[in-house]
């Protein structure tokens, strides 16, 4: 992933005007809640941009957040907005598949960023860095455009799953426990189907 790209992204466009904008970001706070009750869990958002989850994360009490992104303007958005309470997250500008993390996570959250490795090979190297990431037991969250959903984002081509899918994608290091779908509605009043998907590190 171009971090040029991104960056020029983030630079153009407001935060609450890219189509992934969510005031508040429920599924995901909800899904990470149920994986990890415990507020010392380890959290990395995979992806986070400019997202509020992190937010979110912090006023429930979750003291490890990591969040991982090509952007570096996004991560500065990120933490000129969370001011004094940046000093308790970690960020880490790089791709996801270059990134080589020195610990483990119990809960590894992806919201859109893995639709957009349309190589296999690119996946193949997600997968493998995600089963290397998250601590035995641990869960990966990740939601990608369904099947029905949009073939293109941001200017970039993205490559559509379902849960069936994501599941033979992530085996045999994952197993799916749960799944569902959900109906994005972007600051344009477009509606994009999701899939999510969450998965048990075997």
């Amino acid at each position: 992933m171009s971090a040029e790209h991104w960056d020029e992204v983030y630079a153009t466009r407001g935060v609450d005007q890219v189509s992934w904008f969510e005031p508040d970001p429920a599924t995901s706070l909800r899904l990470v809640e149920a994986a990890a009750p415990e507020r010392s869990a380890a959290i990395v958002d995979v992806g986070a941009g400019a997202s509020s989850l992190v937010d979110r994360l912090l006023d429930a009490g979750y003291v490890d957040v990591t969040l991982l992104d090509v952007s570096r303007r996004a991560l500065e958005t990120v933490r000129t907005r969370l001011g004094d309470r940046a000093t308790g997250v970690t960020f880490v500008a790089d791709d996801v598949l270059d990134w080589v993390p020195e610990r483990v996570f119990d809960v590894w959250h992806d919201r859109v960023a893995f639709h957009f490795l349309i190589d296999e090979v690119d996946r193949a190297r997600y997968v493998e860095r995600a089963a290397a990431t998250v601590r035995p037991g641990g869960t990966l969250i990740v939601a990608t455009f369904a099947a029905d959903g949009p073939t293109n984002c941001s200017g970039l081509p993205v490559h559509r799953h379902e849960a069936a899918d994501l599941a033979r994608t992530f085996s045999p290091a994952f197993v799916l426990e749960a799944a569902e779908r959900e109906e994005h509605v972007t600051p344009a009043d477009l509606v994009q189907p999701f899939t999510w998907a969450v998965l048990h590190r075997s």
